[in-house]
């Protein structure tokens, strides 16, 4: 597809963030900063057993403290069971919750709610309750949660909304079995099968600002959330059902976010201060101390994946055959669905050469912390797999790695078959590779360099593709309307996470009204005043939700010119949209903006707004190409990140300075799942790391001079051609970091992360 040349005046341009002063200055804008001092505290007293039954639990003493409102056990709570996971209804996760369950299925999991005056009271209560426990044996090695013994949903009343081949009665939540050409045929015709296992962990989001969710009822008695969310319409779906209320009755905004990264996109807290304000009538709010937020939030999901390549002597890769086991922790939210980007995004990169694939998954139950979403959402595990094979097969090989990606890579005009057949209408994936070997220096750079004392530098290659949306079920909205003043209100449902998409999407209104970004103000989200969103997930925002604003802009364009019309006494055909007018075409005579906003506001039947919603049928890839250099020090394992650069495909970014932040946020947190972030239990199932003591996070010391650039695609299905970058940016860390640290140490390491001891240990077997 030809890339689009025009000049934009408000659309490909760096335009500040709207909310930037706001958070420079320190303004209050995030959930504990503009809900009331004076609600009730909520806390939750946790498991400290992987799986138990409940026996008894004696609250009188701790009721006693003063400050303490009330407390609620399994006893108090109704009896309906459902999903956290925030995805359009019918939902592909199990109804497996209930708000508290006497049967406790992992440590943390919630086993009493706590209604305080104070924190202090509310903590002092919690030490006071007194549980009996009947302790279970727990599953917690994911790799024997299939058929084993041991259920962690042993219950009846397990429902699935979706059929995806989950059965509680194997600790079983989903599986699926694809095939696409003669696999085994190919297989046996190939010169080279290579079979590998990879592993990587459980990383957690670590955002700066944890769960925290605020209730009460409000004027008219309905029950209000103001909750940091991804998805406010999910939220008040999974309230309605959790609660028994109807959704009528239920009202759910989101302020500021501090930061998601897909820990939001599941509804962890919002149903305990929820609860809490229906018994007490009054406002309740929660907030999640780190500790929580480490070891009862929404982790990635931990997966194996194994996968057997076929290819020639002469590096054409010819098949694929992946399987994933996911482990989902003990709820099954988002457990359907990452599995399946672990193979549907990694293998149809290889779309040029490859002429069939398996792709197989188990997704497990275990009596771990419940995963969900994390940028990437599966993608980047399978990334870290299948890039770190044909590495391995081009090390093996003798090839430049760069030569074999070169060899068998997608390109644009190409049937995906690994993905859902789609054609990849825009792809620079070829340019990305070309423009970043330049601008890294590759061919000097991937040398192995022996710097003396034990240091070695040298570099890995690796490259991506992700989605934009959820093809055929993602829906985006808004609401455009004409002020008095000519300038124009964007209502949406989208929740800016600190991404920029408020910015964005003004940026979209701007150009197509022909106005300043600053005379468009953006409202969002509120599931009583926006229209319906998904949500921001997905990396659906720009490309789903910006083209429902190009719609809106459109009618509204319509509706403005049909009011000018009228009073100008001619057909909506003699006049033209310009800017802060409009003009009958011929002549000078013109009414302005805020002339029409006045009259459509005086005996008037055509509304000076629009609302339009759009989805698509397809989601098209972003594409990247991401090289890192390093310096391994031999003695004690130490990986220096030297410099990282990347090229990114996101077809014609909309805010190219949000989009290179985007890509350097993305390829900081991959840095960090690759060298240090790490999960581990003890014997008795409990997360080691549960503070930023234990669980490491990388330091702007930690990430080398990072750089990114764009190669430009047009896709003609997305707004302005764009697509996404929210979250491939992610998936070439591992695979890129792992390929270097083997050619400085000859050592491929296959699970993450990467520490210092285990190359180390490495080196010391070898």
């Amino acid at each position: 597809m030809s890339i689009d040349k025009k000049e934009y005046k408000s659309v490909n341009k760096s335009v500040r963030k709207k909310d930037s002063m706001q958070l420079l200055l320190g303004k209050p804008v995030y959930t504990d900063d503009v809900t009331p001092k004076d609600a009730l505290v909520v806390k939750i007293l946790r498991s400290p057993h992987a799986n138990a039954i409940v026996e008894s639990i004696n609250t009188e003493t701790a009721k006693k403290v003063p400050g303490v409102v009330d407390i609620y056990t399994w006893e108090d709570v109704p009896k309906t069971r459902f999903a956290i996971a925030g995805q359009t209804y019918p939902e592909p996760s199990p109804y497996d919750r209930l708000i508290l369950d006497r049967h406790v299925r992992f440590s943390g999991d919630a086993v009493a709610i706590i209604a305080a005056e104070t924190e202090k009271a509310a903590l002092k209560a919690m030490k006071l309750i007194n549980v009996e426990y009947q302790v279970l044996e727990p599953v917690l090695d994911f790799r024997s949660a299939k058929d084993n013994p041991v259920l962690v949903h042993p219950e009846d009343d397990w429902f699935p909304p979706c059929e995806v081949g989950g059965d509680p009665k194997r600790n079983m939540v989903a599986s699926d079995d694809e095939i696409f050409g003669d696999v085994e045929g190919i297989l046996a015709e190939c010169d080279i099968v290579l079979e590998r296992t990879f592993h990587t962990r459980a990383f957690n989001q670590a955002m700066m600002e944890p769960f925290i969710c605020y209730a009460d009822f409000d004027r008219y008695g309905r029950l209000h959330i103001i909750s940091s969310t991804q998805i406010v319409f999910h939220t008040r779906r999974i309230l309605s059902r959790a609660l028994g209320l109807p959704k009528s009755k239920i009202r759910v905004e989101k302020p500021r976010i501090g930061g998601g990264f897909g820990a939001k996109q599941t509804a962890v807290c919002d149903v305990y201060p929820a609860f809490v304000a229906m018994k007490t009538g009054r406002p309740a709010k929660i907030i999640y101390t780190r500790e929580e937020s480490q070891i009862a939030g929404s982790p990635r999901h931990e997966m194996e994946i194994t996968v057997k390549m076929g290819a020639m002597k002469d590096g054409r890769i010819r098949v694929m055959d992946l399987y994933t086991l996911s482990n989902t922790g003990a709820y099954g939210e988002h457990g359907p669905t990452t599995v399946g980007l672990s193979g549907h995004k990694a293998i149809p990169i290889y779309t040029g050469s490859l002429e069939a694939f398996r792709f197989h998954y188990d997704v497990v139950y275990t009596n771990q912390q419940a995963a969900g979403a994390y940028r990437g959402y599966g993608a980047t595990q399978g990334f870290f797999a299948v890039e770190s094979i044909v590495s391995e097969l081009a090390e093996m090989l003798g090839m430049d790695a760069t030569a074999i990606r070169d060899m068998n890579m997608l390109k644009e005009g190409m049937v995906m078959p690994a993905y859902y057949n789609e054609i990849a209408n825009s792809c620079a994936l070829d340019r990305c590779m070309d423009h970043c070997r330049k601008m890294f220096n590759w061919e000097e750079r991937s040398k192995v360099r022996d710097m003396g004392n034990g240091k070695v530098r040298t570099a890995g290659v690796a490259m991506a593709m992700q989605g934009s949306g959820i093809s055929n079920v993602d829906v985006g909205s808004a609401t455009l309307k004409l002020s008095e003043d000519g300038t124009y209100n964007l209502i949406i449902g989208a929740a800016d996470m600190g991404t920029g998409c408020d910015t964005i999407l003004a940026q979209m209104v701007a150009e197509l009204m022909d106005c300043d970004v600053d005379d468009v103000a953006v409202f969002g989200a509120d599931s009583d005043v926006s229209p319906y969103d998904s949500g921001s997930y997905a990396s659906s925002t720009t490309y789903i939700t910006g083209q429902a604003v190009v719609k809106a802009c459109a009618e509204l364009k319509k509706r403005i010119c049909s009011i000018a019309s009228e009073m100008m006494n001619c057909t909506e055909d003699e006049v033209e949209f310009q800017s802060t007018c409009v003009r009958k075409i011929g002549t000078d005579e013109t009414v302005s903006l805020t002339d029409i906003s006045y009259k459509s506001q005086l005996g008037n039947t055509t509304p000076a707004e629009s609302t339009a919603a759009h989805t698509s049928p397809i989601s098209p890839p972003p594409f990247m190409v991401g090289m890192v250099e390093i310096e391994l020090d031999k003695f004690t394992g130490n990986v220096d990140i030297l410099g990282y650069m990347a090229v990114v495909d996101c077809g014609i970014p909309i805010n190219p300075a949000l989009a290179r932040i985007q890509a350097e946020g993305g390829i900081v947190q991959g840095i960090g799942h690759t060298l240090m972030e790490n999960i581990t239990l003890d014997s008795k199932g409990r997360p080691i790391e549960s503070s930023f003591m234990q669980y490491k996070i990388p330091t702007r010391l930690d990430m080398g001079k990072l750089k990114i650039e764009f190669e430009h695609s047009y896709e003609p299905t997305g707004p302005f051609g764009a697509k996404s970058i929210g979250e491939i940016v992610i998936n070439t860390p591992a695979p890129a970091i792992a390929h270097a640290i083997y050619r400085a140490t000859g050592v491929w390491h296959r699970e993450l992360p990467i520490t210092p001891e285990k190359i180390a240990m490495s080196l010391f077997e070898k």
